[in-house]
């Protein structure tokens, strides 16, 4: 199994693109690890709601479930302690469902990016020196041959 490291960390914009079985993969695990997210906090929600606010399991579920998806709550909370979860669950929720969505969406963003970035790079590698540039790349002056590596990079 894959370490967490490879699920956070992508590859550099100079690596080329992931094949796709690789992309593949790397999006199931992040919709692994979102989608987790999500049921711990829907089980945690469950188990205060229910020992807080003394409601049965499936109102429990049915309170975290809406509060989690931004619909709002069905039952109100009748005691102190109750309506102190429900209103840190609530933020805590809003907080889970962006973190998620970033979790869940990251490899697809970053391989749109990483390809316009290889583009990029191609097109820089296809564009032919200045003749200035070349004649310091062909004298092998140091600082002539990083000045037209940059400029072909830019």
């Amino acid at each position: 199994m894959r370490s967490m490291p490879s699920l956070i960390i992508f590859e550099h914009r100079s690596k080329p693109v992931l094949p796709r079985a690789a992309f593949l993969r790397r999006m199931a695990m992040s919709l692994v690890v979102g989608g987790g997210l999500v049921i711990v906090s829907l089980l945690g929600g469950m188990v205060g709601y229910h020992l807080l606010v003394n409601l049965s399991w499936l109102d429990s579920f049915v309170n975290a479930a809406m509060i989690l998806s931004g619909m709002g709550p069905i039952a109100a909370p009748q005691t102190d302690a109750g309506k102190v979860f429900a209103g840190c669950y609530a933020l805590y929720s809003g907080l889970v469902v962006v973190l998620a969505t970033g979790v869940i969406f990251a490899p697809l963003f970053h391989r749109i990016i990483h390809r316009f970035h290889a583009e990029d790079d191609s097109d820089a590698r296809d564009k032919p020196l200045e003749a200035k540039d070349r004649s310091a790349v062909r004298a092998g002056t140091r600082k002539g041959a990083a000045s037209a590596r940059k400029k072909a990079g830019q």
